[in-house]
């Protein structure tokens, strides 16, 4: 049987965005996007008022950031989570595939959630459009200068895998902070 791995992939996240994950961010406001669900949480800040080791990002806002190791990983808010996949899916006017990330601009992190889910969908549907126009030949090349020097013989479908699994694992975390944030204060009661 032959297999078109390139409409598996795309296949792939695309029945988790339309049935698991885009339907669950409708109706995100402000206040959710913001919510720390414990003291600390590493979120977006507006520039110069994080109290992060690093701030990243162009722009008004910028992602709580610091390098691993960790004595124990930060608890992140929604906000944090969506502009990581922000920066997943990475700019949707720069080729996913080709030249270097040298040459992408740090990207201006959305203030509000209704900014957000627009520059999410923007990316998603660019990087889809990429994912298509690679083909089979387009996966099995070698990464290249478009990755970290320890990924540059690893095929272009590792890349495409491992963004992948970052949108559904990064997703189902946001759904479940959504889900936090609606019964908090709740006692668990219906």
């Amino acid at each position: 049987m032959d297999v078109d791995w390139n409409a598996e992939l795309v296949d792939q996240l695309e029945w988790h965005w339309r049935h698991q994950l885009r339907a669950r961010l409708d109706g995100l406001t402000d206040d959710e996007y913001f919510w720390q669900p414990v003291p600390g949480s590493w979120t977006l800040s507006q520039r110069g008022q994080s109290a992060a080791p690093t701030s990243i990002g162009a722009g008004e806002f910028t992602l709580d950031y610091a390098s691993p190791p960790h004595d124990r990983a930060p608890v992140t808010t929604i906000a944090w989570r969506l502009t990581h996949l922000i920066d997943v899916f990475g700019p949707p006017t720069a080729p996913h595939f080709d030249g270097s990330p040298a040459g992408h601009r740090a990207v201006a992190y959305p203030g509000t959630a209704e900014a957000a889910l627009r520059q999410l969908d923007d990316g998603h549907d660019a990087w889809i459009r990429d994912v298509r126009h690679l083909g089979a030949a387009g996966l099995a090349q070698p990464q290249g200068a478009i990755s970290p020097p320890e990924y540059a013989d690893a095929p272009m479908a590792k890349l495409v895998l491992h963004v992948h699994r970052e949108v559904i694992h990064h997703g189902a975390e946001i759904s479940l902070l959504r889900d936090l944030y609606l019964w908090k204060g709740s006692g668990g009661h219906l």
